[in-house]
């Protein structure tokens, strides 16, 4: 079944609401978006409320934008297992979020809430919310584009994303799935009202705890933080339930015995973080692992400004984040075929085992191809070959 939003009345989101559900009482099925047919002549979809996609469901962008209103709070797009208050996330399957032509995603002129569970609105993220006694003054989950938790098999595809109002796209628990052909732009910062203003936490893709084979590929552009993070911080999140208001994770951050991050193959990278951080960021911590990870091509193009903190990044020392891992905890890595700029190149800043680092060109002069931040005592069988420094540019 495929159904366009055009053929209803109503809001924007009303209209699109009335084909998810229309697609929802048919088993499954596609929901159409192409340009927003209405006599007033606006063409983009301004949505003041997440698209929501439960199972057996295909969203196809072809060649139009989907953009937040300035009266959204939410996602633009969320596994329909949960959401505000919802404890119980069922799991879902096969859902997929496919961009046909120019298939934007754009944040709102002026969001109401920006950053992470940890970021107080006008304090050190921006939202028109802030200081308003009957909102929220926190960042959350409601601030991620695109959001899923407990699908098996699913895609995003061949989409754009500019100005997000947190991570762009973040999965939690999500199996058998590929993100493939994505374009990030923002840089942590808006100018809104002739004033700069922050957006912290514009993380590209994110991968979180319960998420096992998946293909990452084809991405470029440039985020205002990591530009693909695979994170899973037991220490930090663990004890919040699902669905709370007060949490960057939809899923809640309970412990479970399928929490390790696994299986996860990353390839042909071209992007940057403007926001100095890191391109791509491997952290776990309270007993979570990572491992069985492929990196196989990442060219760094970060401009002589604004040079990323690394071009990789494997775990953290910093205790806040759980501190080093035990050896073996991150482990079995295999890292081919990078060319960095940033101010670091491979950054060891947690521990590592039983890995292979090849053919990686760091063409920064100020810093060594592999900085050691937590210790070599951390490091154990990992092997490095044509890890080399050249001239910079």
């Amino acid at each position: 079944m495929r159904v366009n939003p055009n053929q209803f009345k109503g809001s924007d989101s009303d209209r699109i609401d009335q084909a998810t559900a229309a697609v929802a009482a048919a088993g499954g099925g596609t929901i159409v978006l192409t340009k927003r047919e209405d006599p007033d002549g606006r063409t983009f979809w301004l949505i003041d409320r997440a698209i929501l996609l439960g199972s057996e469901m295909t969203l196809l962008v072809d060649d139009c934008t989907i953009k937040l209103s300035d009266q959204a709070r939410d996602n633009f797009v969320r596994s329909s297992n949960c959401g505000l208050g919802i404890e119980e996330v069922k799991p879902l399957q096969n859902i997929h979020i496919v961009g046909i032509g120019n298939a934007r995603f754009v944040g709102a002129d002026n969001p109401r809430s920006t950053g992470d569970g940890n970021k107080q609105l006008n304090v050190r993220s921006y939202g028109t919310d802030g200081g308003k006694e009957d909102r929220y003054q926190y960042g959350n989950w409601q601030n991620i584009g695109i959001l899923m938790a407990y699908v098996n098999r699913f895609s995003v595809r061949n989409i754009a994303m500019f100005d997000s109002h947190c991570w762009g796209i973040s999965f939690e628990h999500c199996k058998n799935g590929t993100i493939s052909g994505i374009h990030f732009e923002s840089t942590s910062k808006k100018l809104i009202d002739g004033e700069q203003r922050t957006f912290l936490n514009q993380d590209g893709i994110d991968l979180r705890q319960g998420c096992q084979n998946i293909l990452i590929e084809n991405i470029t552009g440039f985020t205002g933080d990591d530009l693909i993070a695979l994170t899973a911080i037991g220490t930090f999140t663990y004890g919040k339930p699902a669905g709370a208001i007060n949490s960057t994770m939809v899923a809640g951050s309970k412990k479970t015995d399928d929490d390790d991050i696994a299986y996860v193959t990353i390839r042909n990278v071209v992007g940057h973080s403007a926001g100095r951080c890191q391109i791509i960021r491997f952290l776990n911590s309270g007993g979570i692992r990572i491992h069985h990870i492929i990196l196989d091509g990442l060219i760094d193009n970060s401009p002589e400004n604004a040079r990323a903190h690394a071009t990789i990044r494997i775990g953290d020392k910093n205790p806040n984040w759980g501190g080093v891992t035990p050896v073996g905890d991150t482990s079995g890595f295999i890292i081919s075929n990078v060319h960095s700029y940033s101010r670091h190149c491979i950054l060891l800043a947690g521990s590592l085992a039983d890995s292979i680092i090849q053919n990686v060109m760091n063409h920064n002069g100020e810093c060594d191809p592999v900085t050691y931040e937590s210790g070599k005592e951390y490091v154990r069988n990992v092997v490095m070959s044509n890890v080399i420094q050249v001239n910079p540019r």
